[in-house]
């Protein structure tokens, strides 16, 4: 693939790939924005190799996922947690509205973990097919199922709690 093309087929998954990564970071803008970079830059550099035009979403979403698994080692290993109170922070000083009216969904979904957090991203914000997300995952289409089911459970459990404090 050359240089034309990738910057071509990145175009358009671009958006999507962002909006993704921003819900699986919590809202933070700029951690999104490193993983997104990593991402695309170790796409650039397999890119002369990858020959699937058809299939570049999901290699360069794989990419994505396995560059934000890699984010959220670093940070494990680093000691540093989001804390919640300190993402409501950041989307109101840095961002607009839009940012911040999504905070209840970001409060929800970081409760998730790691895989559960990127199966419910996929399937329910980028409209991905379960079998798209074993590729993209590296996983059976069973395990995304149990991914996507247990996601949907925790989620419900946080929003009924967090509907129960607010009354």
């Amino acid at each position: 693939m050359n240089r034309e093309i990738f910057t071509q087929l990145v175009r358009k998954e671009l958006s999507g790939l962002r909006r993704f990564l921003l819900a699986a970071c919590s809202g933070n803008g700029d951690e999104a924005d490193d993983v997104a970079q990593e991402a695309l830059m170790k796409a650039y550099v397999a890119s002369p190799t990858f020959e699937d035009e058809a299939g570049f979403s999901a290699w360069l979403y794989k990419i994505a996922c396995n560059c934000l698994i890699d984010h959220q080692r670093k940070l494990t290993i680093l000691g540093v947690t989001l804390d919640i109170d300190k993402a409501n922070d950041v989307a109101a000083s840095s961002h607009t509205d839009d940012v911040f009216a999504y905070q209840g969904l970001y409060h929800a979904i970081d409760g998730l973990g790691m895989s559960e957090r990127t199966a419910v991203l996929l399937f329910y914000m980028e409209d991905r097919s379960v079998k798209e997300i074993a590729t993209m995952m590296n996983v059976a289409e069973g395990t995304v199922k149990a991914y996507l089911s247990r996601g949907r459970e925790h989620l419900r459990n946080k929003l009924i709690n967090n509907q129960s404090r607010q009354i």
